[in-house]
């Protein structure tokens, strides 16, 4: 009789960071192979490994906002399709596990030799900078997720290792730029492959039967890390509110708010968002998996460095979101904004929900908008269309220990500002401008970091579009400190200016610009020489 060898912790630490690998090779595959400057230049993308019963297993350093809901897409996957070997499927509907149209995702099963049933999959999301819609760039002020683009259901773009030409022709005809999307779709697919034939070898190299053992170990173990954070954590109800400036239709604040009730004895969390305001007819709302995505990210910020994330570590933690609310739309709700805009401000209220209980270690508030800018025309270079989307960076809000960073993506989005060069080249723009905006970061003990001003000049007539927060209300600070100040974006055309609203469309001529200053952070801790002001009698 052989006795199993009982699993070591170096083994299991081994196998989890050569699966982190797989995803990241997968990354890096699909950033070498695409063909727009939003996927290679600016890494708006992410990839994952899930186990055979769709458990994230492991993922790249990517798009925490991607990540977060990319089980449910996988889960949607599952549910939908029976997938067979060199089978490939795709989906980007919001309300199936998605975030937003343009964020396609592939999923793609690893057969073993003489099994029925898929041993792992692999996934990959990508933000393509069109999937039609009204809007060039599909990232418009919406009232209605038929608006935006094309919705894909849960299909196979591969069936037994080939491509169902038919539906990428329908995907194609559906768009704005065919072949920059057919480009990317292809990235998608040579990533899935990577990963697929990564996990083969490593099947080769540990064994299914031993891999599998130290997957169930880490998902474990994932957990009981959660359950002694949240044990170290001091027993209490922990509440905050936050607000987007509006949803572009209808002035005024949109409040989200959150009750975060603690129970170290046994260690777990109840986060509930009730009381958040309902669904809006503007393109800001956020479907559930955008509010776990959240949820997740803000708990794994508590973890150790270097902890290997997996499912295990929501298994503590209860999210509740009120069915048609801002932060749970329904169909046939708008949601583009809800994936950058009110993903982030999610995160500040859990975060300002959190200051109280980890005093020492939660920082106050970064920019809060992710300033999303797409432009669409007609290329006088080429006289073909385009498209391009961008994020825009702010400043982070700083820590107890230290000030915040400037020019930095935050907290839901990980990507990277396009290069200048790489701009001018793929685009009809002109840099005019590209630096830190001074002193935009709250005054403090420390002080919040400092946004970006990003000033392009259009060479050809051009619709432009913006979906941006931060506009009215400014990033809080902590602890005394000053809030950063808030965005602004101002369009210059025949030598005068107009300050834009947050949420827009703008038709364009050659030689106009368009100024985007983004938010600076909050601060945390008074400024030196501040007093507290007196009391009122």
């Amino acid at each position: 009789m052989t006795t199993r060898r009982p699993l070591d912790p170096a083994e299991i630490a081994v196998i989890g960071h050569a699966l982190h690998s797989v995803a990241a090779e997968m990354g890096a595959a699909l950033r070498r192979t695409a063909f727009s400057p939003n996927i290679k230049e600016r890494r708006d993308y992410s990839s994952a490994v899930f186990s055979a019963e769709g458990d994230l297993i492991a993922m790249g350093d990517d798009m925490p906002v991607h990540l977060g809901s990319m089980p449910m897409s996988v889960a949607a996957v599952l549910a939908d399709l029976h997938l067979s070997p060199g089978d490939v499927a795709l989906l980007n509907d919001p309300y199936r596990g998605g975030t937003h149209l343009p964020d396609i995702t592939m999923v793609a099963p690893v057969f073993l030799t003489g099994r029925a049933r898929a041993a792992f999959y692999v996934a990959n999301r990508a933000h393509h900078a069109d999937v039609g819609g009204m809007y060039p760039g599909s990232m418009g002020p919406g009232r209605e997720i038929a608006q935006e683009g094309i919705r894909i259901p849960p299909v196979k773009l591969m069936r037994g290792g080939k491509m169902d030409k038919q539906l990428l022709s329908i995907i194609l005809a559906n768009v704005r730029t065919p072949k920059e999307r057919e480009g990317d779709l292809t990235a998608q697919l040579g990533a899935c492959r990577i990963g697929v034939t990564r996990m083969l070898e490593l099947v080769e190299r540990f064994g299914h039967t031993r891999l599998v053992s130290c997957v169930r170990a880490m998902l474990s173990g994932s957990e009981r890390l959660m359950r002694n954070v949240l044990a170290s954590l001091p027993a209490g109800q922990w509440q905050a509110e936050d607000f987007l400036d509006d949803d572009g239709v209808i002035p005024g604040p949109i409040a989200i708010r959150v009750k975060i009730s603690t129970d170290p004895k046994h260690r777990r969390a109840i986060v509930d968002f009730a009381g958040t305001d309902p669904q809006v007819p503007g393109s800001i709302n956020a479907v559930y998996a955008i509010t776990w995505s959240a949820v997740f990210y803000v708990f794994r910020c508590l973890l150790p460095s270097g902890a290997i994330a997996t499912a295990g570590l929501v298994r503590p933690v209860k999210v509740l979101a009120p069915s048609g609310s801002i932060v749970n739309a329904g169909p046939p709700a708008a949601v583009a904004g809800g994936n950058v805009e009110t993903s982030q401000r999610i995160v500040d209220t859990l975060m300002r929900a959190l200051a109280p209980a980890l005093p020492d270690r939660v920082p106050a508030a970064s920019s809060g908008t992710m300033n999303n800018l797409t432009i669409g025309g007609i290329d006088p270079r080429t006289c073909q269309p385009y498209t391009y989307y961008e994020t825009i960076a702010g400043g982070h809000g700083a820590s107890p220990q230290s000030p915040g960073a400037s020019g930095h993506h935050a907290h839901m989005t990980n990507s990277l500002n396009t290069p200048v060069e790489a701009l001018e080249y793929a685009y009809p723009f002109r840099m005019i401008r590209y630096s830190l905006r001074r002193d935009s970061g709250g005054a403090g003990k420390h002080r919040g970091g400092d946004g970006i001003i990003r000033d392009l000049e259009l060479l050809g007539d051009a619709q432009v579009t913006l979906l941006a927060d931060r506009r009215k209300r400014q990033p809080w600070g902590l602890a005394g400190g000053n809030p950063g100040a808030a965005g602004q974006t101002t369009i210059v055309r025949y030598n005068e200016e107009e300050h834009l609203p947050g949420k827009c469309t703008r038709e364009l001529k050659a030689g106009s610009r368009i100024r985007i200053e983004s938010p600076g952070g909050g601060a945390w801790g008074k400024p030196e020489g501040a007093c507290d002001k007196p009391e009122k009698v």
